[in-house]
């Protein structure tokens, strides 16, 4: 339930420096992230998906954040000076991008969640925080970390891992984890492929959300013992939990409903949009007329770089040429001229020519949909030129041959499968 006081400020967030870990490719996507980090992918219109992590720290207080970044980073990085520089570091207050440079040793990356850490320790200890909050860089949702910063300190924790009920079914996907009466944490596994169910709720697994607090001092202590372990992954979910539970360390679980932040009858919202369906799915309710993630909310903003565009148009009154958009969400720089656009998404500056009709399509920005094409059940990556007539999600056999098309019927469409040169990086 919503909060009366709906943000969590504290010298607990003051003191707090929070680690994105946006590293990942995100290989789940296909060919959307083939050009581009998972947390770079954009969404819901007009963001990119980093800007839901970025976005909970600003809501909660925490000015202190570093962006660390490895596979594909280009639109990331360039996403983030443009859309996050607005801080002032005179007032200790900073976004900043951590690259795979090979601080520690010049043969390596960064090898697992730990070490992309462990390998920015230097810095990390110049911030001198008191308490270290790490996320992933790839999911959609809104939460108060201060909440949970407060919960670690009432518990006089080392750590605390955020967690959420999963069904059993998708749970081999996370790290499940078992507590006592008073939320202690007294087994994890990482990733099983028989999860165990939560005691009196067979169908459901409590699952690690891959956020977790540590006091600084006790973090930089374990980074450095697990790095000296040549049999270590340096994995939080793999290494680290289940060192710190054998060894008896105070590792509690933090249950997401306590700190999300969502009104008075809507649902705890949280997604991985770490497959094509899931991406979809998720954009696609977004057009619903009352979406299960709000972004209306005053109180808790998601904020994004945009560019300065004029508002979206929809022309000719004519009966067979009329410019329509229903249940949809149409962003800024769109035209949609003559053509029917239906329950879709569509990003900034998507051109749609006339005669052409959408359906369940979520349509990525710089798109031109051509005279009379049909796409039904799409994703259309950035930059893609449809030219007229092509019709696409009606004859599956026939999409196949081109484009990707899920278990689920969701076809993706990019410049490459188009024969397209797009050379702009996306």
């Amino acid at each position: 339930m919503q909060k009366e006081y709906p943000r969590f400020v504290s010298l607990l967030t003051k003191n707090t420096v929070a680690l994105i870990l946006a590293g990942g490719r995100g290989s789940r996507l296909k060919q959307l992230t083939d050009w581009r980090a998972k947390p770079a992918v954009p969404f819901g219109g007009k963001f990119r998906i980093i800007d839901f992590p970025l976005s909970n720290c600003m809501n909660s207080g925490i000015r202190r954040i570093g962006v660390i970044t490895q596979y594909k980073a280009h639109s990331l990085i360039k996403h983030v000076q443009r859309g996050w520089g607005f801080l002032r570091g005179e007032f200790n207050e900073f976004v900043e991008l951590m690259p795979a440079q090979q601080r520690i040793d010049e043969d390596t990356w960064y090898r697992g969640t730990a070490d992309a850490i462990y390998q920015n320790l230097d810095i990390l200890r110049v911030y001198k925080p008191e308490y270290v909050l790490i996320l992933a860089g790839d999911h959609i949702y809104k939460m108060d970390y201060g909440e949970m910063i407060a919960n670690h300190v009432r518990n006089e924790a080392d750590m605390t891992v955020a967690c959420i009920e999963v069904p059993l079914k998708e749970a081999s996907a996370f790290g499940v984890m078992a507590t006592n009466e008073e939320g202690r944490v007294v087994d994890f596994v990482e990733k099983p492929d028989s999860p165990p169910p939560m005691p009196g709720k067979p169908d459901v697994a409590l699952c690690s959300m891959g956020i977790y607090v540590f006091n600084a001092a006790f973090l930089f202590e374990q980074l450095v013992r697990d790095a000296d372990d040549s049999h270590s992954d340096h994995d939080f979910g793999k290494d680290i939990i289940p060192h710190l539970i054998r060894t008896g360390y105070r590792v509690y679980a933090h249950s997401f409903t306590d700190s999300c932040v969502h009104g008075e009858d809507e649902p705890a919202y949280w997604r991985d949009v770490g497959t094509v369906d899931a991406y979809w799915e998720a954009n696609l309710d977004l057009s619903r007329v009352t979406p299960e993630l709000n972004l209306y909310d005053k109180d808790w903003p998601i904020w994004t770089y945009q560019e300065q565009l004029p508002p979206a148009k929809f022309v000719f009154d004519e009966d067979q040429r009329r410019g329509k958009a229903v249940d949809s969400m149409v962003s800024g720089g769109c035209i949609i001229s003559g053509a029917t656009v239906r329950k879709s998404v569509l990003f900034s500056n998507v051109r749609v020519k006339e005669g052409a009709y959408l359906e369940e399509a979520v349509v990525l920005p710089d798109v031109t949909v051509g005279e009379g094409a049909i796409l039904k059940q799409v994703v259309i990556d950035k930059g893609c030129k449809i030219p007229p007539g092509m019709t696409i999600g009606v004859d599956r056999a026939a999409d196949e041959k081109r484009f990707l098309v899920t278990g689920k019927g969701v076809t993706l469409v990019t410049p490459e499968m188009l024969g397209q040169a797009f050379h702009h990086f996306r």
